[in-house]
């Protein structure tokens, strides 16, 4: 690997631990509306499109009220997930301070992207910021046009960090080298393993050694 010059974050699971938050307020904004609960698989099962796509899937006739309690649930039980993963800031701030270009492309939708990176304090923390579809995963898109805009950045000097194995498989479409995060409870190693990511860290402590000796 060249030496790193462009890093790109997911966010959701490599950023902060923000899953179990998602999946409550999916809870707490579905079940009121058809009366039933909804189990975690069922959630997870309709992951890749945006939280939008989610509801559509979930309660298609409840679109409008389903995506607006969610962004209200999702906004109000974020104390679930008070901060990012431990040195998270520290590691952005020491990247630009080196000249790296930082930038975010999350399966998430534009409103509960900026809910979350206002209340850890990183509006302004991503030079780039791409969010999900309610049509369906669009992360090598997002990675593509990201590399677009890096002028002399080659794909081999950008590196895309995210914790679940289809950010493994974009990584690979948008010809950039994928860096597997493990260290959120809800990561699932050995699925990471399988697809043989670029680098695999267990850690956020030990990805940030590993990165600071690449840049």
């Amino acid at each position: 690997m060249r030496q790193i010059k462009a890093v790109i974050f997911d966010l959701d699971g490599t950023l902060a631990n923000t899953l179990p938050l998602c999946i409550h307020a999916f809870r707490q904004s579905i079940e009121p509306l058809i009366n039933r609960s909804v189990s975690d698989e069922e959630i997870i099962a309709t992951f890749g499109p945006s939280e939008e796509g989610t509801i559509k899937a979930l309660v298609p006739d409840y679109y409008d009220k389903g995506v607006a309690n969610y962004l209200q649930q999702y906004e109000l039980s974020h104390h679930m997930c008070p901060s990012t993963f431990s040195g998270i800031p520290e590691l952005i701030s020491f990247l630009k301070k080196q000249g790296v270009h930082i930038s975010l492309v999350t399966g998430k939708g534009r409103y509960s992207t900026e809910i979350s990176l206002k209340h850890f304090e990183l509006e302004d923390a991503f030079e780039f910021v791409e969010t999900g579809s309610a049509l369906g995963p669009r992360k090598p898109e997002c990675i593509a046009k990201i590399l677009a805009k890096l002028g002399n950045i080659s794909k081999e000097e950008v590196i895309y960090v995210g914790d679940a194995p289809s950010d493994i498989l974009a990584s690979r479409e948008a010809g950039v080298s994928a860096i597997a995060a493990a260290w959120a409870e809800t990561a699932e190693p050995e699925k990471l393993l399988e697809l043989k990511p670029d680098e695999l860290f267990y850690s956020f402590e030990n990805f940030s050694i590993w990165l600071k000796q690449n840049v």
